[in-house]
């Protein structure tokens, strides 16, 4: 299981938006430690406008986690990137490949919405 936290605050709809990529793009099941910045004035003065951020346990972090391209170069550096599933994504971003009903819900440009 990879351990991450998660620099975010409530309503962060660019939050859940890294969120579901993670989830999707990473080989192993992922649990997020979620800090809350709103309630301490340095993390707000640190994060504010960088959310979300992610951190593995080295301390290294991701901004802008929530765009597939730097989410996946960054799993790629520490071999947690589920290759297979980027490369669908990626095509799917490019519009090299169709759209898919996943779950109920259709893919369009990398996102998914519910039928």
């Amino acid at each position: 299981m990879i351990r991450l936290t998660l620099y975010t605050t409530l309503g962060c709809h660019l939050c859940s938006q890294l969120e579901a990529l993670l989830g999707h793009l990473s080989r192993e099941p992922v649990a997020l430690d979620r800090v809350e910045i709103s309630e301490d004035d340095a993390l707000v003065e640190r994060y504010g406008v960088r959310i979300p951020v992610l951190a593995d346990a080295e301390g290294k972090e991701l901004d802008r986690g929530f765009e597939a391209p730097r989410l996946a170069a960054w799993l790629a550096e520490r071999d947690w990137l589920d290759d297979d599933a980027w490369e669908v994504l990626h095509r799917q971003l490019a519009g090299e490949e169709p759209t898919r009903e996943v779950h109920g819900a259709e893919m369009r440009n990398g996102r998914r919405y519910l039928g």
